[in-house]
């Protein structure tokens, strides 16, 4: 979507700040023992009390409200049974949807004791978010965003999870512009425009290309030796820096 007024951006940032506190919070009552079902609740409580639904629950009737991975799994994992162990790394995507509007943020968060090699996959996709959003102004070819991340993930020898990437979002949780990718597509023409409304949201791995099904229709993972990681915010592209909607307080 594109912003058309000072009414649109409160409600987007209202719903973006909903699902950055949201996120926020599960990461600070994260512990080993808690199963992905308990962690789930917490978000479920905490959006209802704000007044927002689950999107992907009201998009797709996926089976949890918010999707948590654990480990080789990077994305749509579904929460239920199994138990957060020390030294897991665990990723947390909260999306929303308030009034008509939809925001959406994830994190990764390394459950002590944290290994060197996992503190570093975050931060270097911490970085890459911060990379790739100053790329994100109107007028610059959108495939600057993919281009920033690549550059970050090869700087710290890890490499691109390419089969995910970023999309539109506002009015739906999926929206024009489809599919972002998070490396360099030279062949990719598409321009950033004032007002759009996108999420930008590097994985990187250490080693691993593509995610797969891992048979339950939703939850992706690579080869259990790799790691991935991902971090995401949702903004609104400007002529200068981009509004950033899912900012915790």
């Amino acid at each position: 979507m594109s912003i058309d007024s000072d009414n649109d951006l409160i409600a987007l940032r209202k719903i973006g700040q909903i699902v950055a506190n949201c996120l926020k919070f599960m990461g600070n009552c994260l512990e080993p023992g808690m199963t992905t079902g308990e962690l789930d609740q917490i978000a479920a409580k905490f959006l209802e009390k704000h007044g927002a639904r689950s999107a992907p629950q009201l998009t797709y009737n996926f089976p949890g409200t918010t999707c948590i991975s654990v480990n080789e799994e990077i994305a749509h994992g579904i929460p239920g049974i199994k138990k957060i162990l020390a030294g897991d790394l665990v990723n947390i995507d909260v999306s929303g949807e308030l009034r008509g509007f939809f925001a959406d943020t994830g994190g990764s968060f390394v459950v002590p004791p944290q290994s060197k090699v996992k503190l570093n996959l975050c931060l270097a996709t911490q970085q890459a978010l911060k990379m790739a959003l100053r790329e994100a102004k109107a007028g610059n070819p959108l495939n600057k965003i993919g281009q920033a991340i690549e550059h970050e993930a090869q700087k710290n020898k890890l490499t691109v999870i390419r089969n995910l990437g970023s999309h539109g979002i506002g009015r739906a949780l999926h929206e024009e512009p489809e599919f972002i990718p998070g490396f360099y597509d030279h062949t990719d023409r598409r321009v950033l425009q004032e007002n759009q409304v996108i999420t930008i949201e590097p994985f990187l791995s250490t080693g691993a290309h593509e995610v797969f099904d891992t048979g339950d229709g939703w939850t992706l993972a690579t080869n259990k030796r790799f790691l991935s990681a991902q971090y995401e915010h949702t903004l609104v592209i400007t002529k200068g820096e981009p509004l950033i909607m899912t900012l915790a307080n």
